[in-house]
């Protein structure tokens, strides 16, 4: 036996694990991440000739990797989101994207800068990358498949859904600000950086990655709907791999145009939805891109358990830990909370939409494109350390919670959940 039949067996298994795992833990407290993590750990501490991925020296494919999994499941969310966006529609994401999540990076930064003694630069790394919320790891949470019905969706599934859509794009300004300070300042504090900051990364690159999303999706809905070629009318085909098409094309138009691609990814699948909102091919571009999703997280989940069993936690200390656990059971609720006081919203749905702000791939993308910029102190080690707790306490927290909270508020408004499926 070789390591390369073992390696095969392995994604063998997984990729059928990765099928049947969703509708077995379906209505019970804990996910499917969850059993990927505890896998990972598992075979990391079995006598295998198994080494774990060190997100330093594999820092490049860790990037990348990471990177493909978040815009994918972008484009998932864009086309399974029915509720067209609008000031009212979507009141209770605009309320935790101009409110909670600013509040969320500030504080976790000054609890990073008090508690750890690091400098403003890395504290307010730590800060921006774990600022994005991702549902994608707990399905319950989230919107189902494209329907032709936009009541189909309840508005905790739609507001956390639509903020992570929207916020693993608008962490980025706070991420490059991370990065300038580091630059400018060392160590120290300098607000030499901010007048360059502002018009080009907090806003010039926004609208760029916006406007971006909207002209490639209004391109490919036209295409796919409209055109008079029979052969261009890919909806009339209903192959799902255009997905990864459409996902790559505004992703990397925007990123030429020097927008953000998070954004210009999820803005894009929402205009594509637009331009034939009941037409059955959203239900296959967002079943192929959801088939792919689930098998990056769970290699990525995997890989993250073995990096936890093989040492990832040593420059972990409890001070990094205090603050992970402080931005899941505190941080995040209040500021989820106050953005939505006096909003639409009943209290309970307030509730669960502030506390369900799921850490996930995209912090583990951040931090890598992060630490390629700049080793922010050489603090490198313990910054990975810390998010990656804060990854695994989020998955094993929000996993065990998920469902029985959002089955009880299901019964409470007496519905079921998402299309009524599994996910």
């Amino acid at each position: 036996m070789t390591f390369s039949d073992l390696v095969y067996a392995g994604l063998g298994v997984g990729a059928l694990a990765a099928a049947v795992l969703p509708r077995v833990v379906f209505s019970r407290p804990f996910s499917m991440p969850m059993v990927f993590l505890a896998a990972g750990v598992a075979v990391q501490l079995l006598p295998l000739p198994v080494c774990p991925v060190d997100p330093l020296a594999d820092r490049m494919w860790v990037e990348h990797i990471t990177e493909v999994c978040v815009i994918v499941s972008l484009m998932g969310a864009g086309l399974a989101i029915n509720r067209p966006p609008g000031p009212r529609s979507w009141a209770g994401t605009w309320r935790l994207l101009g409110v909670t999540m600013p509040l969320t990076v500030v504080v976790t930064a000054v609890l990073a800068w008090a508690l750890l003694d690091w400098p403003p630069a890395a504290a307010l790394l730590l800060g921006a990358v774990l600022a994005p919320t991702d549902p994608v790891l707990a399905a319950e949470v989230r919107v189902g498949e494209p329907t032709d019905a936009e009541e189909d969706e309840d508005q905790v599934r739609l507001t956390l859904t639509s903020e992570a859509g929207l916020n693993d794009g608008l962490a980025f300004p706070f991420v490059l600000a991370a990065v300038a300070l580091a630059a400018s300042a060392g160590t120290g504090w300098s607000a030499g950086w901010i007048g360059g900051w502002v018009p080009s990364d907090a806003l010039g690159r926004v609208a760029v990655g916006v406007v971006a999303g909207m002209a490639v999706g209004k391109l490919l809905g036209w295409m796919f709907f409209r055109a008079r070629a029979a052969a261009l009318r890919l909806s009339e085909h209903m192959e799902g791999f255009v997905a990864l098409g459409a996902t790559f094309l505004s992703y990397g138009v925007a990123e030429l145009l020097h927008g953000y691609g998070f954004l210009a990814v999820f803005v894009a699948a929402c205009t594509l939805r637009a331009a034939e909102r009941s037409h059955g091919y959203h239900k296959v571009l967002h079943e192929f891109t959801e088939q792919i999703e689930r098998l990056l997280t769970a290699f990525l989940l995997f890989l993250l358990g073995g990096y936890v069993a093989g040492g990832g936690l040593a420059a972990l200390t409890w001070e990094a830990a205090a603050v992970a656990v402080l931005l899941l059971v505190v941080v995040r609720p209040v500021t989820g909370w106050l953005a939505q006081i006096g909003s639409a919203a009943g209290p309970r749905e307030r509730a669960v939409a502030a506390v369900f702000g799921l850490r996930g791939i995209g912090s583990l993308y951040y931090l890598a494109y992060a630490l390629g910029q700049d080793d922010f102190g050489g603090l490198d080690r313990q910054l990975w350390a810390a998010v990656a707790f804060t990854v695994l306490a989020s998955v094993v927290l929000h996993g065990v919670t998920a469902t029985p909270v959002i089955s009880r508020l299901d019964r409470l408004r007496g519905r079921t959940g998402p299309a009524g499926r599994p996910p």
